[in-house]
């Protein structure tokens, strides 16, 4: 079993910038790939980035290539997901996964006009 929890979500105006944070603990963090998802409101759920198990295969979604970074420290048991120039359609629940198995409870992601 491996626990998700999110933090760093919130609210902020377009263009600004906000860092997402995902603790792990349970079984070893390090042996899975992780990824971030996020739910906009009446959407379906949609993949934004991913990073493999070592860090060093990662993927993006086309809406926030360029702009959204993720990252991961094994040490620390965390990956994270630097948002910059935020765009109000980057509104949502952001959801951490580990290895397609395990998934956070989210944390919202509100960008104002």
């Amino acid at each position: 079993q491996v626990q998700l929890v999110e933090s760093g979500g919130g609210l902020v105006q377009a263009g600004g910038s906000l860092r997402l944070s995902c603790a792990a603990s349970g079984r070893t963090f390090s042996i899975y790939a992780m990824g971030w998802f996020r739910q906009a409101p009446g959407k379906e759920r949609e993949v934004v980035a991913a990073i493999a198990r070592s860090g060093g295969n990662i993927a993006y979604a086309d809406s926030v290539k360029g702009r959204f970074t993720i990252s991961r420290d094994n040490a620390k048991n965390t990956v994270y997901l630097q948002m910059n120039s935020l765009k109000p359609e980057d509104t949502g629940v952001y959801y951490c996964n580990a290895g397609m198995n395990y998934w956070g409870k989210g944390t919202l992601v509100t960008v104002s006009s």
